[in-house]
């Protein structure tokens, strides 16, 4: 591996490890969880932890691609606020639903980190068309995590 490789690889890693493990250590599939009314189209519990290990993987790969791709410092330094912006959308969603067990304003800060991965999506797709499409995925779990979160507000409403 390049040299100039190891400062982005290194710190992408630890920044989606960082933001894997808030949103991990938020998340509690505890007995309010397990009390709530889902849709029958709920995927089982375990599955979770796979999905979001594949989607966590992509964001890291995307992060270095338009870290290393970016054609100015300016570029480069957008590219790491935009992500850790997504980082903070993503736990900030997660501390919402499991702990504050507010699904209905969950949904609404999901749009916003939905829009989080569209704005990465296009900035970085303008000089890294990799990192772009690395970066379809995530914005597909997040959109089914969004029509899941909103039959979960439809079916147990209202919540506060």
């Amino acid at each position: 591996m390049k040299r100039m490789m190891i400062l982005p690889v290194a710190v992408a890693s630890l920044a989606a490890l960082g933001v894997a493990a808030l949103g991990a250590t938020v998340t509690d599939l505890g007995p309010w969880y397990q009390g709530l009314e889902k849709p029958g189209w709920t995927p089982p519990d375990a599955l979770f932890p796979m999905g979001w290990t594949l989607i966590y993987a992509l964001i890291t790969m995307s992060a270095v691609y338009a870290w290393r791709d970016a054609r100015t410092s300016a570029e480069a330094e957008w590219v790491i606020g935009l992500f850790a912006l997504n980082g903070f959308l993503n736990i900030t969603w997660s501390l919402i639903f499991f702990r504050l067990q507010r699904p209905d304003c969950a949904f609404y800060e999901l749009i916003a980190l939905w829009l989080s991965i569209l704005v990465l999506i296009v900035y970085c797709g303008r000089f890294s068309r990799i990192a772009a499409l690395l970066l379809l995925p995530y914005l597909g779990w997040v959109s089914f995590a969004g029509a899941l979160n909103q039959a979960v507000v439809a079916l147990n409403a209202p919540f506060g």
